[in-house]
C-alpha cells in the first residue's frame, strides 16, 4: 500500500518556514533592544501577538471548539514556559551577548530536547545528526569576536525551558487546534511578560517609528505567522525531529545579516552552513527509514523565536 506523504512533507515545510521568520528575529531583537529593555520588549511583542491571535479565534470556526478552562490552564502553562521563561532568558541573552552566539547556542536545542524526551525518540543516527549540525554552526560562527559569558549563561538557560516547553506541550490532550492552542499559549505568555516589564519601569520610554517596526515584525511575524506554522508542524513531526529543523535558523540568520547588516561571508561561514545542512538532512533520514513520524494528529504538540 502506498502512503501519501504530502502530510509528512507539508510539516516539514511548515517547520521550515517558521524557521526561514525566526532567523531574523535575533539581529532585530538585538537592535531593538538598544532601546527597549527586555522584559518591555517582550510584553510588547505578545500582547498584539495575542490580541492578533484572539480575533482570528474568536472570529474563526474554532470559536465552538475551544478547550475546557483545564484545558486552557495546561495550554497557559506551556505558553508560560516556552513564551515568558524562553523568550525573557533569550532577550536577556541577546543584551548581553550578541545574536551570533545566540544562533550558536540554538544548535545545541535539539541535543537538550531529546534527552529530555526519554529514550523513546532516542537514536544513534539522529544523534550524530545533530552533532553534525553543531559542528557546521561551530564552523559558521567561530569567527566571531569576544563573547559574554553570562549572555551565554542566559541562551543555554533558554534552550533548557524551549526544550521542557517542546515536551511539555505534546502531551497537550485537548485536540486543540494550532491557532487555538498558540492563542492561549500566547496568552499566557503575554501576562507574564506585562508583570515582569513593571520591573523595568523606571527604563521605559516612547519607543520610535523604526522601533514600532520591529515590535510589529516580532509581534506579525515571528510571534503569530511562524509560532502557527511550527505548531502545524509538531502535529506530524516528534519534539526533537521538529527542533532539528531549526539548525537552518543559523545559516538563514547569517543571509539576515548580509542583508541588513552588510556583513560579508567567509568561505568558512558557507562551509559552515552546508555542514548545518547535512546534518539536518541526517536527522531526517532517520525519520523516514525508521517510521518515526507520527501518523495522527493527536492534538496540539507544541510551538520557538
Amino acid at each position: 500500500m502506498i502512503t501519501d506523504s504530502r502530510p509528512v512533507r507539508l510539516s516539514v515545510a511548515s517547520v521550515l518556514g517558521a524557521a526561514l521568520i525566526w532567523s531574523s528575529s535575533f539581529a532585530v531583537t538585538k537592535v531593538a533592544l538598544d532601546r527597549i529593555p527586555p522584559m518591555t520588549l517582550g510584553a510588547l511583542r505578545f500582547l498584539p501577538a495575542a490580541a492578533i491571535l484572539g480575533v482570528l479565534v474568536h472570529t474563526g470556526p474554532d470559536r465552538r471548539r475551544l478547550p475546557s478552562s483545564r484545558e486552557r490552564l495546561f495550554i497557559g502553562s506551556a505558553g508560560l514556559l516556552g513564551i515568558t521563561a524562553y523568550f525573557a532568558l533569550e532577550n536577556v541573552g541577546v543584551d548581553l551577548a550578541s545574536a551570533s552566539d545566540a544562533t550558536l547556542i540554538v544548535a545545541a536545542y535539539p541535543v537538550l530536547t531529546m534527552a529530555l524526551s526519554g529514550r523513546g525518540e532516542f537514536s544513534p543516527l539522529r544523534l550524530t545528526g545533530m552533532l553534525v549540525a553543531i559542528a557546521g554552526v561551530s564552523l559558521v560562527v567561530r569567527a566571531n569576536g569576544a563573547h559574554s559569558l553570562w549572555g551565554d549563561v542566559f541562551l543555554i538557560a533558554g534552550g533548557v525551558a524551549w526544550a521542557g516547553y517542546n515536551v511539555l506541550a505534546r502531551r497537550d490532550g485537548s485536540g486543540a487546534s494550532p491557532i487555538v492552542a498558540t492563542y492561549y499559549q500566547t496568552l499566557a505568555g503575554a501576562g507574564g511578560f506585562a508583570l515582569l516589564s513593571l520591573s523595568e519601569v523606571d527604563r521605559w520610554s516612547a519607543p520610535g517609528g523604526t522601533d514600532w517596526l520591529r515590535i510589529g515584525f516580532l509581534a506579525g511575524a515571528c510571534s503569530v505567522a511562524a509560532f502557527l506554522l511550527y505548531n502545524h508542524g509538531l502535529r506530524r513531526l516528534d519534539a526533537s525531529a521538529a527542533v532539528n529543523l531549526l539548525n537552518i535558523v543559523p545559516v538563514a540568520g547569517l543571509g539576515w545579516a548580509v542583508v541588513l547588516a552588510g556583513e560579508r561571508l567567509t568561505l568558512v561561514q558557507v562551509l559552515g552552513g552546508a555542514v548545518v545542512i547535512a546534518g539536518v538532512m541526517l536527522g531526517l533520514h532517520r525519520r523516514k527509514t525508521e517510521g518515526g513520524l507520527r501518523r495522527g494528529t493527536g492534538g496540539h504538540r507544541g510551538t520557538a523565536q
